[in-house]
């Protein structure tokens, strides 16, 4: 009996050093001077206006000079409504739909896009679209009805 009692003593030391060993082993990696740089390094950096060069607006894009197409303006900011009739905008394609406005004629059509008609805002959605742009978004909405 003494002989177990010593032998799980010895055990019990042995394990308790192996474990007293591998925690020290990690603290130490842990600790080191790299891990300790990359865990306070910081998540970003700040400037201040005009500590760094940055691109100009309008410069170098990848967009071209000049007005967008009507497609393009009523892909971007006029498929909403008139994509899906909300608001009782009448959708593209659908005659029927258009048919009360066409009938006051392109001028007025492109009048209404401008100042806005109804539910619709000026310029719709798009508040940067010069008159011209507006005009182009109207031909191409009513293309082919």
């Amino acid at each position: 009996m003494e002989f177990t009692v010593q032998l799980i003593k010895r055990i019990t030391l042995l394990i308790g050093l192996t474990a007293s060993l591998f925690s020290a082993t990690v603290f130490a990696q842990t600790m080191a001077e790299g891990s300790i740089v990359e865990r306070i390094a910081p998540v970003g950096d700040v400037y201040l206006d005009g500590e760094i060069a940055t691109v100009s607006v309008g410069g170098d894009s990848d967009e071209p000079a000049g007005p967008r197409s009507g497609e393009k303006i009523y892909n971007t900011f006029c498929v909403a409504c008139h994509g899906t009739g909300a608001a009782g905008a009448p959708i593209k394609g659908n005659a029927d739909a258009w048919a009360s406005h066409i009938a006051k004629g392109e001028a007025t059509l492109i009048k209404h896009a401008i100042e806005g008609f109804n539910a619709m805002p000026p310029r719709g959605t798009c508040s940067d679209c010069s008159d011209d742009e507006m005009a182009a978004t109207v031909k191409f909405l009513i293309k082919g009805l």
